[in-house]
């Protein structure tokens, strides 16, 4: 059956059941233009940005809080499948089953890459897309940023991705590894640790977290394709939102991003603006939404 929902305030929660048999966990609350926030981590969920960020959405979108098959509150697939062909039509589905003729995306950091995949896959579904924090492409990020930083915190030199004689994810894991040892890899997204000690408590309050889709994501190679290349190509309006001190992703990150339609829009922030420095990317987010005339 389909569920038309009009642009007024709105407070639902539901499972959607995909194609292949998947329950996700959806909730639609707010009014105006629906907006789907996609999570990234891969695997964060979408509770966090509710709760910190979720009552400014509310007043400007219909925001569609959904967690990723194999993530949080949603289920995991039977048959593992995890490609980005198929979470972009776990998106769609959504879409459809909640009525929506098309909608708007806002996404963060590894949410960006799956913002491509479904751009590419469903170009008239999304009207528009917010970056908030994005990489589209693992690869720069993490040896033009990344690992040059995390090194540099921990007093080592990094030779490069080139000259490296470890894998990626294992130099990645090692780098991680030490900065946890040092208590320093806060350092890494945010400006001081209180706030990352505040993010990582919002775990504790869904029971039984799915983390499948975070263990499973990065072994899929279309992951890690450069997605950069294929911003030219899309001529929807992006707000691309990014962090002078987000090493995460790295602050020059933005400078192969070419969206044809394109606010980009540089804060004094680090990986996650909608825990510090959210007055600004409030800012970002009314300016696109009246730059674009999307409708309350």
């Amino acid at each position: 059956m389909l569920i038309v929902i009009s642009y007024s305030a709105i407070a639902e929660e539901k499972k959607v059941i995909t194609t292949d048999g998947v329950e996700l966990f959806v909730k639609i609350e707010g009014k105006g233009t629906p907006c789907l926030y996609i999570h990234g981590g891969p695997g964060s969920g979408s509770y966090w940005f509710e709760k910190f960020f979720g009552d400014f959405m509310e007043e400007h979108f219909t925001m569609i809080y959904l967690d990723q098959r194999g993530v949080g509150r949603s289920g995991s697939p039977e048959n593992k499948d995890y490609s980005i062909e198929r979470m972009s039509l776990d998106f769609e589905e959504v879409r459809k089953s909640l009525g929506f003729e098309d909608w708007l995306t806002i996404g963060h950091s590894f949410g960006g890459i799956l913002q491509m995949g479904y751009a590419e896959k469903f170009p008239e579904a999304q009207k528009g897309m917010m970056m908030i924090n994005c990489t589209l492409y693992l690869n720069e990020s993490f040896c033009e940023s990344w690992a040059p930083k995390a090194s540099e915190f921990l007093g080592e030199n990094y030779i490069g991705c080139a000259n490296d004689s470890l894998p990626m994810m294992e130099r990645m894991n090692k780098l991680g590894s030490k900065l946890r040892e040092k208590d320093i890899f806060w350092k890494m997204a945010y400006s001081k640790k209180e706030n990352e000690e505040i993010m990582n408590s919002t775990w504790g309050q869904v029971e039984n977290w799915n983390y499948d889709f975070g263990n499973a994501a990065l072994s899929y190679e279309a992951y890690w394709q450069n997605f950069l290349d294929n911003t030219v190509k899309i001529d929807i309006p992006v707000l691309f939102f990014y962090g002078s001190s987000d090493w995460m992703v790295g602050p020059e990150h933005y400078k192969n991003v070419k969206f044809t339609n394109m606010l980009l829009w540089e804060s004094e922030v680090g990986h996650v603006p909608f825990l510090e420095n959210t007055n600004d990317l409030k800012k970002a987010i009314k300016t696109f939404k009246i730059k674009y005339r999307f409708e309350s």
